[in-house]
């Protein structure tokens, strides 16, 4: 997935690229919230449109996060909204809120 060199309003802002081409600025992952969703939607192994617990958590430790059980059970809970224990589309902006806090990634809006 090609992701873009996306600027910041901080002028000393270091952007770097890790081996998988996505812009990292200040050691956090720098995405558009339509690349987030392409980006989160790769786990999606059983092609349902929803995210579950175990794809969670595979995604989690995709970014190299520490904790990726404990992790995984606060992102499906401060996503999952209608507490059917997956997350879908239209949970997915508060999935990137979380993602911002704990994943080390930038959503540009």
């Amino acid at each position: 997935m090609p992701i873009k060199n996306y600027p910041t309003d901080n002028k000393n802002s270091r952007t770097e690229y890790k081996g998988d081409g996505v812009p990292v600025d200040h050691g956090k992952r720098v995405m558009t919230m339509a690349e987030f969703k392409e980006w989160i939607m790769q786990f999606d192994k059983d092609k349902d449109g929803q995210i579950s617990r175990d794809e969670l958590r595979e995604a989690i430790r995709a970014t190299g996060a520490w904790f990726s059980s404990r992790k995984t059970k606060h992102g499906v809970k401060a996503a999952d909204m209608n507490k059917n224990g997956a997350i879908d589309d239209s949970e997915m902006t508060a999935l990137a809120g979380f993602a911002q806090k704990e994943l080390r990634i930038q959503i540009i809006y």
